[in-house]
């Protein structure tokens, strides 16, 4: 049986990181970066397309326990067997030169016998590598790649069936160490790392960056785990984001709604940079700053929704047809179109972003003004165009809402920024005027008198999940009726099992795929967010208490969720649901201290 979405919890070195499933199973990992090919790609096939796993020898169902070590992405997985337990320890060590993942297995009691079998297949799951032997190694080597893969000098270890696996014996107090390293097939081998040295250095450096968290209302526990997720998902050779680990997961099961999140979203950077300032991590924010203003630097015209975790634009799409998918869910993409696509949203977020960085005294950047100043310059001539809007559907352009509520944002922070810092120059004058002019157009043509509500797009009875984000961006206040009449009704109508859906996909000309999703968790959060600022705060904190319990056993949220059939779904884990809880702590819990 294939593991589920949420079975998985996540090893990684800020560079990249792997999936460890319930049954003790690295399922996804890509090198050397988070966009790089997968050379274990179980999770979207089979194991035929790259595995590695350790566990009991004869036992295939799940570990009897696992849980992180507090403050860390350090994992420990316990078995218990008859004839004892054992601990694996997984971690992926901060890279020196070279990626590593490091396991660990140690006796608790009894002695058991363990088994790893390792099935490397790169370019997700399409070669197998060329085995070889060297100075006591495996050396596995394939186009552009080579792996080492090491263990103690007293573990059998031999090949089979394209795999190699290993056997060996822990007593209670013993320890056997297993280490995979990659390094480009053209370099020499990197330096060997220590495994028992790198678990205690992986250990302190997590705790000493927990440490730095100043929340301390309800909830820490699941807030740090977000943040140490986000910090997971951190390229920290850039300082940028990629929106998830994985590509693929299906929205639905058996679907075609299958996308490549291994990028950075402009659309998360206002929310991202307010949790980790919010949080205490200004160093990350920073970092995040300057990624952003890298990566949007040049013709405004040609601002994208993504880009690459160096700020790459070219992330063309192609489909992988010898990966089934996840149960089926096909096909298998790299890459994503929607990278061409016109999102007027994202003017509005980054220009949200810096008036947010200003505002907190970020180190200033000499040329960030006249960046503003250029994205503004071309929104105001062509804001009243037609775009895809914020959730990249591929039905065609439209006048979305909420692309042009966040062209309000981008003119009310330009405007902001001029009157607060005289010494920015600017056109004020035609900035207010354009502030003025979207907002009585959006109220005019986005607006429902009918039925009291916000629509999708101009003219249409439809809702969607982000126009729960009018209030939280100042567009309107929470206390006026056409936010509370809307917030109501996106909770009537996109409301599934108590959670929201986006949209509806009932039309398929806007959304312009066949089948459904389930409900989406940023929006969720939302909602909470959105019933906090109507006055209805017993209910927020109710929400949101549901949505911590709908996290994994070790704390981890994917985009989003069935509540029919209890399953996660969606790439994962996915920083936009992280995002959302962090932030929706900090919204609800402002101040208190946990009891």
């Amino acid at each position: 049986m294939h593991p589920r979405i949420e079975d998985y919890a996540l090893i990684g070195d800020e560079q990249t990181a792997a999936l460890v499933g319930l049954d003790g199973s690295v399922d996804w990992l890509c090198l050397p970066r988070f966009d790089s090919a997968a050379c274990f790609a179980r999770l979207l096939g089979t194991e035929d397309n790259g595995h590695w796993r350790i566990a009991p020898k004869g036992v295939r169902g799940p570990c009897t326990r696992r849980a992180y070590r507090p403050g860390t992405l350090v994992l420990d997985t316990v078995w218990e067997t008859d004839e004892g337990a054992i601990r694996v320890t997984d971690l992926m060590p901060q890279r020196d030169r070279a990626p590593d993942v490091v396991r660990i297995v140690e006796g608790l009691r009894g002695r058991v016998t363990v088994r790893s079998t390792l099935r490397l297949r790169f370019d997700y799951g399409w070669v197998v590598p060329w085995m070889r032997r060297v100075d006591g190694h495996r050396v596995a080597i394939a186009g552009p790649d080579a792996v080492w893969f090491r263990s103690e000098p007293d573990v059998r270890t031999w090949g089979e069936d394209f795999s190699t696996h290993s056997e060996f014996t822990v007593a209670a107090g013993e320890s056997v160490a297993l280490v995979m390293t990659w390094h480009p097939s053209h370099h020499p081998r990197p330096p060997l790392v220590d495994p028992y040295e790198a678990l205690r250095g992986s250990v302190e450096d997590w705790q000493a960056w927990s440490a730095r968290c100043c929340y301390r209302g309800p909830h820490r526990d699941a807030v740090l785990r977000s943040l140490i997720t986000l910090k997971a998902l951190t390229y920290v050779p850039t300082g940028g984001i990629v929106a998830a680990l994985t590509t693929s997961l299906p929205e639905e099961i058996g679907g075609v709604r299958n996308w490549d999140y291994r990028y950075c979203w402009l659309r998360d950077s206002t929310l991202t940079l307010g949790a980790l300032l919010a949080a205490g991590y200004q160093e990350e924010a920073e970092a995040w700053r300057n990624w952003l203003l890298r990566a949007v630097a040049g013709d405004p015209a040609d601002l994208q929704i993504m880009y690459g975790l160096a700020g790459e634009r070219r992330l063309p799409e192609c489909e992988l047809p010898w990966l089934s998918g996840y149960l089926g869910s096909t096909p298998v993409r790299i890459g994503n179109g929607a990278v061409d696509q016109l999102q007027l949203d994202v003017y509005g977020e980054v220009m949200d972003s810096l008036s947010l960085a200003r505002t907190v005294g970020m180190s200033p950047r000499p040329h960030m003004w006249s960046l503003q100043r250029a994205l503004m310059k071309w929104l105001g001539e062509h804001w009243r165009q037609p775009d895809e809007g914020l959730w990249e559907v591929r039905g065609g352009r439209r006048q979305f809402v909420h692309s042009k509520v966040m062209v309000w944002v981008a003119a009310d922070r330009a405007v902001r920024a001029m009157e607060h810092y005289p010494k920015l120059r600017g056109d004020l004058e035609a900035w207010r005027a354009l502030r003025d002019e979207v907002h009585r157009e959006v109220c005019e043509k986005g607006y429902d008198p009918e039925r009291n509500t916000f629509t999708q797009y101009y003219g249409s009875r439809d809702l969607d999940a982000s126009l729960l984000l009018i209030p939280r961006v100042g567009f309107l206040p929470p206390d006026d009726p056409r936010v509370v009449g809307t917030v109501d009704a996106v909770r009537a109508e996109l409301g599934h099992g108590g959670l929201v859906r986006r949209y509806s996909t009932d039309d398929t000309a806007v959304d312009g795929l066949p089948g459904g999703e389930g409900t989406f968790l940023a929006c969720s959060f939302w909602l909470a967010d959105a019933l906090h600022m109507t006055g209805r705060t017993k209910e927020a904190r109710e929400l949101f208490e549901r949505l911590c319990g709908l996290a994994n056993d070790v704390g981890l949220l994917a985009e989003e969720y069935d509540p029919v059939t209890g399953r996660h779904l969606g790439n994962f884990p996915q920083a936009f649901s992280h995002i959302g809880l962090v932030n929706t702590a900090l919204t609800l819990f402002d101040g208190e201290e946990a009891g």
